[in-house]
């Protein structure tokens, strides 16, 4: 069955100009000959049944020098921000959003280099404008609307609130390319998005699934949080892995699950620092979170339709957290109205000699991600109130909120004071909130059960089947 679609490639590829028969007379083909190899693959729907077998013809591109056979082989693709800040607009603003496929989207690029290989066994029109926000996403704006189109490789979302520029976007791209309309949302990039009058579900509950089987614990007991409290992992704690590939693929694969699951990003983001040395404590750690899986399959992010427009930033930070280099771990978490848009757990890059450092880094960090927010929606022409940052420490809000020189903190790097930047230009307000209702505490440390439950509360996180329930009400 994967070997008949080699032809349909080959014939596509010849069709589009993509494939050249030449004699092998040039000496200097000797040093440019590649081999080729098939790779198949199956296109999986959301529910595990198979869409379609896929076939591609691939160089052993490996085998080239860089500076000599290329020179950049860089493309843009859309950020996961993106992707959900879009989602949740089109949730605020009751957007149809819909997705489309471009078949045999790697054959439309124009290839700047002559490349051999050994035989084998029109988006920016002049009316959209590439979002300087955000390299992937095109926009049009007209009397009657917006239209938005995002690329990532060859899939596509397009929402906006003028149906007729949506209606001629995809005629112009059926015109352009060979093009499929997969219809509205439902799967994209292995996120489920599931819809409703009260806004739109997106999980990875397939995605879970695999990864507990592909981990062997599907008859393992689940757990209530993804980390044991006061547990410090060490670099060298423990005896090594002797298969220390089994580790990398399962931390590869929650990081990509990080998408939709904000309430492991904390864990994950410790577990990834010892995928160069890991050991069995490591190991056990990872196991750990994919036990809280379990129990949670079908838990992802919900965007309201709630129409509420302003920006917040939860911002806060641990101090000295890292047992082997003391350094700390920055986290901050950035709502749109009542959805959750962006998040962030990393450890500082400096050794920080306070709390309110550290704190201070971490609402730098914030402020930036808001500034970049703030701006990617001016663009989209709506509102942007003053956009608070929350955080819990006082001291940390003192040297944002005054410009007066500081003698404790003259060593924090210039970069760091964009924030008092942003504040004196009333771009941002930064209200103090109580250490127990710090949502981006979330990020910084393991939780008891009945804190985490209280803040994954706070990041609007549903099941399906609590959104399904709640829809039938």
């Amino acid at each position: 069955m994967l070997q008949q679609n080699k032809f349909p490639l080959i014939n596509s590829m010849q069709q589009m100009n993509n494939l050249k028969l030449v004699p092998f007379t040039n000496q200097k083909m000797v040093h440019l000959w590649m081999l080729n190899q098939w790779v198949f693959s199956i296109k999986l729907k959301a529910d595990g049944s198979i869409e379609r077998y896929k076939a591609r013809l691939v160089a052993q591109g490996y085998k080239q020098e860089y500076g000599i056979d290329y020179i950049e082989t860089f493309a843009p693709v859309a950020k996961m921000t993106t992707v959900r800040l879009l989602i949740a607009l089109s949730a605020m603003h009751q957007w149809p959003i819909s997705q489309m496929d471009v078949k045999n989207a790697f054959l439309h690029g124009n290839l700047e280099e002559t490349v051999y290989m050994k035989p084998p066994p029109v988006i920016v029109d002049a009316e959209y404008v590439q979002s300087s926000h955000d390299y992937s996403l095109f926009m049009h704006n007209s009397s009657q609307g917006v239209t938005l189109l995002l690329i990532y490789v060859d899939d596509m979302l397009i929402t906006g609130s003028n149906k007729e520029g949506i209606a001629k976007l995809k005629e112009l791209l059926c015109r352009s390319f060979q093009m499929k309309d997969l219809g509205p949302l439902t799967y994209f990039l292995g996120l489920e998005v599931h819809s409703s009058s009260r806004g739109y579900a997106v999980n990875q509950r397939k995605y879970v699934l695999d990864l507990i089987q592909f981990a062997n614990l599907s008859d393992d007991k689940c757990v209530d949080t993804p980390m044991e409290v006061n547990v410090k992992l060490r670099q060298k704690d423990g005896e090594k892995l002797s298969n220390p590939s089994f580790y990398h693929q399962l931390v590869g694969r929650l990081l990509y699950l990080t998408m939709t699951r904000p309430d492991i990003a904390y864990v994950v983001q410790v577990v990834s620092q010892f995928v160069v040395d890991p050991r069995r404590l490591h190991l056990t750690a990872v196991l750990r979170i994919i036990r809280y899986l379990h129990g949670t399959i079908s838990r992802g992010l919900f965007f309201s339709s709630h129409p509420c427009m302003q920006l917040q930033a939860y911002a806060d930070a641990d101090w000295a957290g890292c047992p082997d280099t003391r350094r700390s771990t920055t986290s901050w978490c950035v709502f749109l109205g009542d959805s959750l848009i962006s998040w962030k757990c990393k450890k500082q890059k400096t050794v920080s000699k306070s709390t309110a450092e550290v704190e201070y880094r971490a609402m730098s960090s914030a402020c930036s991600e808001l500034t970049w927010l703030r701006g990617f929606l001016q663009t989209l022409t709506f509102p942007t109130p003053p956009s608070p940052l929350y955080a819990d420490n006082m001291s940390a809000i003192r040297i944002a909120s005054n410009h007066v020189f500081h003698e404790r903190t003259k060593h924090i790097e210039v970069d760091c004071h964009f924030i008092r930047n942003m504040y004196l230009a009333g771009a941002i307000t930064l209200p103090y909130i109580a250490s127990e209702h710090q949502i981006a505490d979330i990020f910084t440390e393991a939780m008891t059960t009945a804190r985490h439950k209280f803040l994954v509360s706070k990041l609007t996180l549903v099941s399906q089947p609590q959104f399904e329930g709640e829809c039938r009400k």
